[in-house]
């Protein structure tokens, strides 16, 4: 359990100075935005805990706060925390190497060894990177090998899902390996031909889209649940619920072999350019003898965080925190983080995984504005999703509040973490946190991708958060 903490001593502001300070500048209360908030929450009508905290990003000092030290799940905003902690530990000019490797010589077209497509531990990496590598070693001449493909994913632990509370069937929670392939995730798209109904599944990309022979999927007359996982040995089976392909359409499935995947779609995209593969094998360990043919390199790191940051991918903050921390499961690793961030920037809050998904997360408010005010001389702000708020709390393009922020967000649970600056570059850092936790305890795990009530839910709580950070431009900026 996390202790109650005042932060009315303070605290904010001494992280956001150069060296701690001993004595700490007091809130400014703002009576009237005082008033506002409380009329404001109510009118969400959201049930359940809303707590937040906010102070002068320059200063630190706190100006308003409520119900700011109860510890609540903080949702994806722990990845502002795990883009910190990967740049801390990584560099902010990391990269991840994806190689094509051979264990014998190129000669007459004939690769006389082994093959082995190495991953790096890139989450990133995609269907029409692979598809360039391709390319380039066709451009060598290679035609056929005399040995194995192999594929090896050992860069980082195998780690089955990033949490076990999720549907099986949600793409926002697949396999995490050393070896990723888009987001390792398959794209299963359904089409009619008349009375026929044709099930495909592919690994699709901008330039290219082969096709994916390790996964199937079949229709099952039933009504629920939508999608069912069967089986990974040797296939990926799925079943979907027939009245659910009335329309054509497409949705991701995580995909839960991912070395198998990855070396299927490299095996298609070879057959296009004429070289013939054999099925590939999943390798322990690379063989020493392994030298280069082709490489892929990652976009910086910093490139990497603000995409995961913008588009809120979970695979991304699950990669990069296991490689910043070199642990073996996600457990561990979030413990690392947690300790790591609570030496850093002094607060509480503990981590059960770097994305947010899982279950058993706490942060409050009062700690992550603490670390935004901290980091209010950086260029954290650079790698978060802009907003523009107007003063009556409408989002438009054109709105004056520049809103620079991550948000989180679960069946029931709705957090906003960041910054907001006026014109004249006056800034306040703020954390709004929102949660009905017997509501989410409630819902079973076949209601847990779309339940009742939560669009709605969410809604309203995004337009609290606007109608907060409105008045505290109007209060303080």
């Amino acid at each position: 359990m996390i202790g109650r903490r005042s932060i009315l001593a303070g605290g904010l502001a001494a992280l956001a100075a150069p060296a701690l300070s001993q004595t700490a500048p007091k809130a400014r209360p703002s009576p009237a935005a005082s008033l506002d908030m409380g009329q404001i929450i109510a009118d969400a009508k959201l049930g359940g805990v809303v707590g937040y905290a906010v102070a002068n990003a320059a200063t630190g000092a706190l100006l308003a706060q409520s119900g700011s030290d109860r510890p609540m799940p903080p949702a994806s905003v722990t990845k502002a925390v795990t883009a910190l902690y990967a740049r801390a530990l990584l560099g902010q000019s990391h990269s991840f190497t994806t190689q094509i490797l051979a264990t014998g010589p190129v000669d007459g077209g004939i690769l006389r060894g082994d093959i082995i497509l190495a991953g790096g531990g890139d989450p990133s990496f995609d269907t029409d990177r692979l598809g360039a590598m391709v390319q380039s070693l066709a451009s060598l001449g290679l035609r056929r090998i005399t040995g194995q493909f192999g594929v090896w994913g050992g860069a980082l632990p195998h780690i089955d899902r990033i949490s076990p509370d999720q549907p099986d069937h949600v793409g926002y929670n697949p396999t995490i390996s050393g070896m990723m392939l888009n987001f390792n995730r398959a794209q299963f798209v359904w089409r009619r031909q008349g009375e026929s109904l044709n099930l495909l599944v592919n690994a699709e990309g901008a330039r290219f889209n082969p096709p994916v022979s390790v996964i199937h999927v079949r229709a099952a007359r039933r009504e629920a649940p939508l999608l069912r996982y069967e089986s990974q040995s040797p296939i990926e089976e799925w079943s979907v619920a027939l009245p659910a392909l009335r329309q054509e359409g497409s949705r991701w499935l995580p995909v839960r072999a991912p070395l198998a995947y990855a070396g299927d779609v490299m095996r298609a995209l070879c057959a296009a350019q004429s070289m013939d593969l054999p099925p590939p094998i999943s390798l322990s360990a690379l063989p020493q003898n392994a030298r280069a043919l082709v490489q892929d390199q990652s976009k910086p790191l910093d490139g990497m965080l603000r995409d995961m940051l913008r588009f809120s991918t979970n695979l991304t903050a699950e990669a990069v925190g296991l490689s910043a921390s070199g642990a073996g499961d996600i457990a561990s690793s979030a413990r690392a983080m947690s300790d790591w961030a609570a030496n850093r920037f002094g607060i509480s809050a503990r981590f059960s995984d770097h994305s947010g998904l899982s279950e058993g997360a706490s942060c409050t408010p009062a700690d992550m504005t603490r670390l935004m005010a901290a980091q209010a001389g950086s260029d954290l702000a650079a790698l978060l999703r802009e907003r523009r708020i107007d003063l009556s709390g409408r989002e438009s393009k054109d709105a004056p509040l520049r809103v620079m922020a991550k948000s989180g967000t679960l069946n029931f649970v709705s957090n906003l973490s960041g910054y907001v600056t006026a014109p004249s570059g006056r800034a306040l850092a703020f954390a709004i946190f929102a949660a009905d936790a017997p509501r989410r305890a409630a819902l079973p795990m076949d209601q847990r991708e779309d339940p009742k009530g939560a669009d709605a839910w969410s809604k309203r709580a995004r337009a609290m958060q606007r109608q907060m950070i409105a008045a505290w431009g109007k209060a303080w900026l």
